[in-house]
């Protein structure tokens, strides 16, 4: 019983380490071949956002409106998709000693795609 106690407070601990280190993360997304990218931390939460001049034609607004928005909307999927693939390399294996046989975190996180959320 002492042993089964010990193993999950070492998984307690590299579970906390884990999100520690997802907190901790950034990643980008990029769109437009780097016109746009998208700063995301290891939560989802997009934290900045960069749009090259070159991406902006003064003489069509709305087009370049539609355009960056496009490109906006495609970086942040990139960089969602770099933090799943961040989720599941720090989250997975945890996931799996808890008999979670695909890893990755249940539910996964909301806005992000592939939990119940999205």
């Amino acid at each position: 019983m002492q042993e089964l106690l010990q193993q999950a407070q070492a998984m307690q601990q590299q579970l906390f380490n884990a999100q520690r280190e997802l907190a901790e993360a950034e990643v980008k997304g990029t769109a437009g071949g780097g016109l746009v990218t998208a700063t995301v931390n290891g939560q989802g939460e997009v934290t900045g956002l960069s749009i090259d001049p070159k991406a902006i034609d003064a003489d069509d607004p709305a087009d370049t409106a539609e355009t960056i928005a496009d490109l906006v909307l495609a970086a942040i999927r990139d960089a969602a998709r770099e933090v799943q693939e961040l989720q599941q390399e720090k989250m997975g294996p945890l996931a799996q000693g808890l008999g979670g046989g695909g890893g990755g975190i249940p539910g996964g996180f909301p806005g992000l795609g592939g939990g119940q959320g999205a």
